[in-house]
């Protein structure tokens, strides 16, 4: 009786281990802290899938321990990596359409974001991402500000002549469409920067606003409100064939998470443009709002510079960005 006791303890015991062994593993990989936003979303759909109970599990490499930031979108359409967490117009490069990503005045505000991913323009993205063996789990953006070490920014005049830095090309040929003084360098060099007095003004990304603690060095915050000119679509994206390679209850568990991940994104890119404010004005840092004819003024701009200049680099520029404008 002993003996056959044990037999089906060891037997069972080779069928849980055979059934680990059969569980697909994804890798997952991403820049950020185990802090961020982009870290729990992705955490979300490893938990949920994990959950569903499927033999799906996905590893999570964050802080750049996988692959480089910026080096993470060709390893991900070759199949070398099956998912990241990506500010899309990084891989500018590769596919040209996707600065529009980064592009000031196009996206409003969150709800307006969300609307952008659920529209033709999307799609037109997506078949791009398509050729690259590219597909999205998660749509996101998130929103940023404006900070003036002497002055508060909210309409193009008040840039004239500060040495401002900029999130990304597109926004540094709008800024210096204003008569600002471009300086180009990473949101981690903007305190130093400020410190210094290299830099009057500068841009970027709410979360970073206040991870690298500007308001110790600026008198005034705009913060991205109801009209906010920096959006950046950072979705997480998968490798289509692997996707395709998953059993239906895999794929199924995973569009799910992927659906309840969203849904947190969204409502958490509106509480941190919030929470930087607060932030901003605890530290005692004036609060400046941007109106809605500054922002069509800042769009005016933008269509002159930015807008132009992605129209005359990329080839189905100006449908693509017909596209985005259709968008209310």
């Amino acid at each position: 009786m002993k003996s056959v006791l044990k037999a089906a303890v060891a037997g069972l015991a080779l069928a849980a281990a055979g059934s680990l062994a059969n569980a697909t593993e994804l890798r997952l990989s991403h820049q950020w802290s185990n802090k961020d936003i982009r870290h729990q979303v992705a955490q979300i759909v490893a938990d949920e899938v994990a959950a569903a109970d499927v033999d799906l599990n996905i590893k999570i490499f964050g802080s750049k321990s996988l692959f480089k930031p910026r080096e993470q979108y060709k390893p991900l359409s070759r199949g070398q990596l099956d998912m990241t967490v990506l500010p899309l117009s990084y891989a500018g490069g590769q596919q040209p359409a996707y600065n529009l990503t980064l592009m000031p005045g196009l996206v409003k505000n969150h709800d307006h974001a969300a609307r952008l991913s659920d529209s033709p323009f999307m799609e037109a993205l997506e078949a791009k991402m398509a050729e690259d063996g590219v597909m999205v789990l998660v749509h996101g953006y998130l929103a940023g500000g404006f900070a003036g070490k002497d002055k508060c920014i909210t309409k193009p005049e008040d840039v004239k002549g500060l040495q401002t830095r900029a999130a990304g090309k597109s926004f540094e040929q709008m800024l210096a469409g204003a008569s600002a003084s471009i300086a180009s360098m990473a949101s981690s060099e903007i305190y130093n920067a400020m410190q210094t007095g290299v830099l009057q003004a500068a841009n970027t990304s709410s979360s970073s606003f206040v991870s690298y603690r500007i308001y110790e060095q600026v008198s005034c915050y705009t913060p991205a409100g109801d009209v906010a000119l920096w959006f950046m679509y950072q979705p997480l994206l998968m490798n289509k064939r692997t996707f395709d390679g998953l059993s239906e209850d895999q794929q199924n568990a995973l569009l799910a998470a992927s659906e309840k991940a969203q849904a947190f994104y969204l409502e958490e890119a509106k509480k941190q443009d919030a929470a930087s404010a607060k932030i901003f004005a605890d530290a005692g840092v004036e609060i400046a709002e941007m109106s809605a004819e500054d922002f069509e003024a800042w769009r005016k701009l933008a269509m002159e510079t930015s807008y132009q200049k992605f129209v005359d680099e990329v080839p189905d520029g100006q449908t693509l960005l017909d596209l985005a404008l259709a968008v209310e």
